[in-house]
């Protein structure tokens, strides 16, 4: 923590609190490898602020600008603050939530023309930040502002001057895609105030209800209310602001405790009392910490500078922020039905990138998260009975539409073929036979009666195609071990649609139309309509289900191990206009975006395993650092993160169903993984370091160990893998 221009009466209270916690440190403390400031600079688009493992409340600063670098709320480089909202999205590159925002500020307050408004300027030297805990001095008014948070909760502490103060409540403001529709706000009593926030952006329909407790009695409220219209639909609602008037003495301390539901304002209340039911602001913070010191446990590593400690553990921090808790307390929430729902015993979860998090974060999950990863079957299951289909990139009971495939899929059939937890497994597999062959959503229909998307009749079409038959093949796994021979069958036949895409004369998946004849003006290196956020270098690899059959597609090893080499060696032009997606780039290769995730591993496949060795260590120590701007891309609600444990842990899921792990190269000594079933499965590598990054050498529990990976049962079995490392490639795996 970083402490300037502070009053004495504050850093006594933070020593104090600091002295009492130390005593009840964990014995572990991983939280201190945690940097959130990690990603909230270059193309990160992560915040900051305080919030649980997978909680609902997402309590962070806003800087109070809109804008793509903006679109988490907070961006490093910049300098204001425009208040402090409850809810943000972790890497998405799409701009919503911000909802029930406070600012506090002494009078009189400064405020800029919209879009800023009402602001504080501040500085990095006076802000410190850690698991579960954010704190800034807000230097226009000298109020210090620490935030915590609980699972649906937020609670903020704010250390005044004296002065007449003020508490602004702002439920009209909207940035970036986020757009209020309606708003309430109710004075209950001098403490106690609550209402709701509904607005339109990503998601169609968020309705966010609060209620808040003050820990000291406002002396008077003002509230502002504004007409909302459109053109289209005249006036839909109102917006409403609130002020709350204190008279505050030097170093006095004002908690604002806020519960947030998705159902209704009683639920808010329910979720305050359950969850922070008195006014102890470092009760609260030491809880929070203890949860992620608990979690981040999950997996131990050892060795290694503290710079990739660091990095590891924050990156296990961010696949820990979403999908979000969205049920109640007592199990009620939202549906996208718009009607009230209960769970039965589980819990209910949104904000679900499945487009990005089925690659690694929810392969990750079985092992981090067994009885979650169950909870989140369940809430497919639920939204599908609710909504008529698997969830696509649902967000706060909503569907978004956001991205393609039906990758609910791979994540239902990880969890079903690892065995993990009790949902319904005949109710599963409708569920995802059923959302495979909507005729009428996205080509589906099309890519049935063609053998694959055409491109004049369905944008994105080639990435449509590929994605549809990996999810296709997922769903054939499941039918096989469930015995439906003929549900196998016909996806299986699917799932092998991608070599109607591939063109022998050019060697790439190339768009092709309706009369089966392949687009013209074809370059590999173009970014199209036809293709995903990608080009068809990165997507050509786009078949996790059968590399053995993409290798047969080029006619031997050797060329595709030509055409990997082809993929790392061919830079992009410097005059080429390059989306913002393509970053982290090692020639065509574009680590900042996921198609591109599983490439490096496919060298395996090929007999050349020191190039994977290469590559893994490039990126994990080139592309990921500990620094703000030390993400190459956008989080994508923990996938980038996710990429990075696995591959610190020296291997991967190419294909996150198979149960198989391609073997890289591990970053550390020592790794553990605390399994659910008591059971420790272990990593050691002899000698690595930056330059011992080459695999001489492997064993098995003792044995020598000749498969370039390794299975899902080795883990759960709790085994140990050895690695010998050195600087120059090892002759292991050699074909």
């Amino acid at each position: 923590m970083v402490l300037k221009n502070i009053p004495l009466s504050f850093v006594l209270i933070l020593l104090f609190v600091s002295a009492c916690n130390s005593t009840k440190k964990t014995e572990n403390n991983y939280v201190r490898y945690v940097n959130p400031l990690i990603g909230t600079d270059f193309t990160g688009n992560t915040y900051p602020g305080a919030q649980v493992p997978f909680g609902m409340v997402q309590l962070s600063p806003d800087n109070g600008l809109p804008g793509w670098d903006r679109i988490a709320g907070y961006f490093y480089p910049d300098s204001t603050i425009a208040g402090f909202s409850h809810t943000h999205l972790s890497g998405t590159g799409a701009g919503d939530l911000y909802d029930v925002s406070f600012m506090p500020v002494t009078l009189p307050y400064r405020e800029a023309p919209q879009p800023l408004g009402i602001y504080s300027s501040f500085s990095h030297d006076d802000e410190s930040v850690s698991a579960g805990y954010y704190q800034v001095l807000l230097k226009d008014y000298g109020i210090h502002v620490e935030l915590t948070a609980t699972e649906r909760c937020g609670i903020q502490r704010y250390t005044f001057p004296e002065a007449e103060a003020a508490v602004f409540l702002n439920l009209k403001k909207a940035m970036n895609w986020d757009f209020t529709t309606d708003s309430y706000i109710e004075v209950i009593d001098s403490v106690t105030v609550r209402g709701y926030r509904f607005s339109r952006g990503w998601s169609p329909d968020q309705r966010v209800y609060f209620q808040t407790r003050f820990s000291k009695p406002f002396t008077i409220c003002h509230i502002d209310t504004t007409a909302i219209t459109t053109p289209e639909e005249g006036r839909i609602g109102t917006a409403y602001v609130a002020r709350f008037d204190f008279g505050t003495k030097e170093g006095e301390q004002i908690l604002v405790n806020t519960g947030i539901s998705g159902v209704s304002m009683e639920g808010a209340a329910l979720n305050l009392k359950a969850e922070v039911p008195d006014n102890n602001f470092d009760r609260y913070r030491l809880q929070a910490e203890k949860n992620w010191d608990r979690q981040l446990s999950k997996i131990e590593v050892k060795g290694g500078d503290r710079d990739d400690l660091v990095k590891f553990y924050t990156a296990l921090y961010h696949t820990m922020i979403a999908p979000t808790i969205y049920s109640d307390a007592d199990g009620s929430y939202f549906g996208p039905d718009k009607k009230i729902h209960k769970t039965d015993g589980w819990v209910n979860y949104s904000t679900f990138s499945l487009w990005d998090t089925y690659r690694a974060s929810h392969p990750l999950f079985t092992y981090t998260e067994p009885e979650r990863t169950d909870d989140m079957v369940k809430a497919f299951l639920a939204f599908y009975d609710q909504y008529g289909s698997l969830p696509l990139w649902n967000l706060y009971g909503c569907e978004t539409d956001m991205m393609i495939g039906y990758h609910a899929v791979p994540v239902i059939v990880d969890a079903y073929l690892k065995g993990i937890g009790d949902f319904d497994a005949e109710k599963a597999l409708q569920a995802c036979v059923s959302s495979a062959d909507r005729d009428d959503y996205r080509g589906i229909g099309l890519y049935k009666k063609y053998g694959y998307i055409p491109y004049d009749m369905e944008k994105e079409s080639l990435s449509k195609t590929l994605e549809y038959a990996y999810d296709d093949y997922c769903i054939a796994r499941m039918a096989e071990k469930m015995g439906k021979k003929e549900i196998a069958e016909r996806f299986y036949k699917r799932s092998q649609s991608f070599c109607n895409l591939y063109n022998p004369e050019t060697s790439f998946m190339q768009p092709r139309d309706s009369k089966g004849k392949f687009i013209s003006g074809f370059t590999a290196k173009d970014y199209t309509e036809h293709i995903t956020e990608s080009n068809a270098w990165q997507y050509f690899w786009y078949v996790p289900q059968d590399i053995d059959g993409l290798i047969g597609l080029l006619g031997s090893k050797e060329r595709f191990a030509e055409k990997l080499d082809s993929m790392f060696a061919y830079a992009p032009d410097a005059d080429d206009n390059l989306p913002i997606f393509s970053t982290g780039m090692i020639g065509q290769y574009a680590h900042g975006n996921e198609p591109s995730h599983h490439v490096v591993y496919l060298y395996n496949k090929v007999g050349k395993p020191w190039k994977t060795q290469e590559y893994a260590a490039k990126v994990m120590h080139e592309l990921y650092l500990n620094t703000p701007a030390g993400l190459c891309g956008n989080e994508d609600c923990g996938q980038m993160s996710a990429w990075f444990v696995f591959s610190a842990m020296g291997f991967y899921p190419v294909d996150p169903v198979s149960g198989r792990y391609e073997i890289g190269t591990p970053l550390f000594p020592e790794v553990r993984i605390n399994l659910e079933n008591g059971k420790v499965f272990t990593v050691l590598a002899k000698g690595v370091s930056r330059e011992n990054i080459y695999i001489q050498a492997v064993k098995m529990n003792g044995k020598p160990y000749d498969k370039s990976y390794i299975t899902h049962e080795q883990i759960m079995n709790g085994s140990t893998l050895e690695f010998e490392m050195g600087n120059k490639p090892g002759s292991i795996w050699y074909k």
